[in-house]
């Protein structure tokens, strides 16, 4: 993959959705709900205002409707500006 996000922008890619409840019932892909994790796979440089405090590796909780999606190489991913990113978990 060949991308990097640029000034305050980073690429999450999105924890997988539940696939089964607690009880086993098996949740169709039209009623999962988007998850609200992820792992950042790059960051940007930042800007001269806003310093980027999140690193590759970093596993992040966002807003639920941050970003934008892509998909590259058949994989789905979200960027967004770091301001979207309301915590880093761990």
């Amino acid at each position: 993959m060949n991308i990097r996000p640029l000034a305050d922008r980073v690429l999450v890619k999105p924890a997988a959705a539940e696939e089964k409840t607690v009880s086993g019932i098996i949740i169709p892909d039209t009623a999962k709900e988007k998850p609200l994790k992820g792992e950042v796979i790059s960051a940007g440089k930042g800007t001269k205002d806003e310093e980027i405090v999140v690193k590759p590796g970093d596993h992040v909780l966002y807003g639920k409707y941050a970003g934008t999606e892509i998909e590259l190489d058949g994989e789905k991913y979200l960027i967004m500006r770091q301001s979207d990113i309301l915590a880093i978990i761990g």
